[in-house]
């Protein structure tokens, strides 16, 4: 008998961890993870909504450890891949979720503002991806979020968002160089459009509505279920052969560039 295919989108006993999963698609990320059989270390700075999201899955009968991670620091990454293997034993999974983006005119915005972005958007997913990786064995896998925007303009000024987002997709193709064929360790990015989140329900959400309805070849928003077929895809041995490569998940967005 042949085997069934969906099989290979399980993730039973592997240990995932999460970044960015108090809130938004991190919390959906979570789930999906847990309902394919997974063990998970999320990771968020806002730590009781990320405990409250962790009691959630507990009660569903999934393991999960949390931590208190900034991801722009070197250290807290650190931290956070040696508690993870303290508690599971090692990491089979990353998926870099951990991410901002506010919109800004680049002659007008604080340039602080520039150097968090990128800080968290691109320096911690390096951060992240160097300190799981030697914890990882042959099999494991890396999910980077990048965006439709790493790929194509933004209709909006976010120069930050845009720059760290394109960063990602050139980490993630030299990481998968770097450690693909050595380490076993693949490495992918998600590259998400408009989805329903705190993010984009924010102060000038209905905006974004329209510009995605004028824009998206679909004409609407994506909803979290269709961007976590995507993940699990990318994070499961569904996508083994696939490594530095990136996933548009945008209902059309970027093709209309």
């Amino acid at each position: 008998m042949p085997s069934n295919p969906l099989d290979r989108f399980r993730l039973d006993d592997r240990v995932v961890v999460i970044t960015g999963a108090s809130s938004g698609l991190g919390v959906g990320f979570a789930r999906a993870t847990a309902a394919v059989g997974a063990t998970l270390v999320l990771a968020a700075r806002r730590e009781d909504r990320l405990e409250a999201h962790a009691e959630e899955l507990r009660v569903a009968g999934t393991s999960v450890l949390t931590r208190r991670t900034d991801v722009s620091v070197q250290s807290e990454c650190e931290a956070l891949a040696a508690a993870a293997v303290e508690e599971f034993g090692r990491i089979d999974v990353l998926i870099n979720n951990a991410g901002m983006g506010p919109a800004g005119v680049a002659l007008h915005e604080d340039p602080e503002v520039f150097r968090n972005v990128v800080d968290v958007n691109l320096n911690g997913t390096y951060w992240m991806a160097r300190a799981c990786a030697p914890h990882m064995p042959r099999g494991s896998a890396i999910v980077n979020l990048s965006s439709v925007h790493g790929h194509a303009s933004s209709r909006y000024p976010q120069a930050h968002y845009a720059a760290s987002k394109a960063g990602v997709l050139g980490l993630t193709r030299d990481l998968a160089q770097q450690w693909s064929g050595r380490k076993g360790i693949r490495v992918n990015a998600l590259c998400p459009g408009y989805f329903a989140s705190e993010m984009t329900e924010a102060e000038g959400g209905d905006l974004l509505q329209e510009m995605v309805a004028d824009n998206a070849i679909l004409g609407r928003f994506g909803e979290q279920e269709e961007l976590d077929s995507a993940l699990l895809f990318l994070a499961s041995p569904a996508s083994s052969y696939m490594t530095g490569g990136s996933l548009i998940v945008d209902g059309g967005l970027s093709a209309t560039v």
